[in-house]
């Protein structure tokens, strides 16, 4: 299993652009949800902060902004919907961010940020997927039905989760 908190490993450019202080919007509880302005059905770009808070931002926004430019305990895209009595629940949850490349295994850390938020809650992602580096080329793999073999250069890639920031040129 792989203990969070997962540093940025996405491109420095995307990065620098990250404005200190607009982080994505934390959900508190359900009321801070529908303050939001969550929509049935609509997917939005998700952190899990390294308070434990959910940070919400909309679809398309880079997850190292909605994190203000730190490290993450999850992230990825999520959709809520409504319940009956003003309540929400989570439609869709995955940990596709690219940027983060968080491992499934990051998925307690997602749940007890939904559960804090009073969110109801799948028992796990709706849709997982998985990341490796390869460490031959350095590129970022999604693994495949269970193929661990880079796309890029055909090594066999590691089991375990190791997208740690790329290396910086000259290291």
């Amino acid at each position: 299993m792989i203990v969070p908190p997962y540093p940025y490993a996405g491109p420095e450019d995307i990065l620098r652009a990250v404005v200190p202080g607009t982080e994505g919007y934390v959900v508190r509880d359900l009321a801070g949800l529908t303050a939001f302005g969550a929509e049935d059905g609509e997917p939005y770009t998700y952190v899990v902060g390294l308070d434990g808070w959910l940070r919400l931002a909309p679809r398309r926004s880079e997850h190292v902004a909605c994190a203000g430019g730190g490290a993450v305990l999850g992230a990825g895209e999520i959709s809520f919907r409504r319940t009956g009595r003003g309540g929400w629940e989570v439609h869709e949850v995955s940990n596709q961010s690219t940027g983060y490349c968080p491992d499934p295994d990051c998925w307690p850390a997602v749940a007890a940020a939904l559960d804090r938020s009073g969110v109801a809650r799948p028992a796990g992602f709706t849709y997982a997927l998985v990341f490796r580096r390869c460490e031959r080329c350095r590129e970022i793999n999604v693994v495949r039905e269970g193929v661990y073999v880079c796309v890029f250069c055909d090594e066999e890639l590691p089991l375990l989760w190791n997208v740690t920031p790329r290396d910086r040129p000259g290291s």
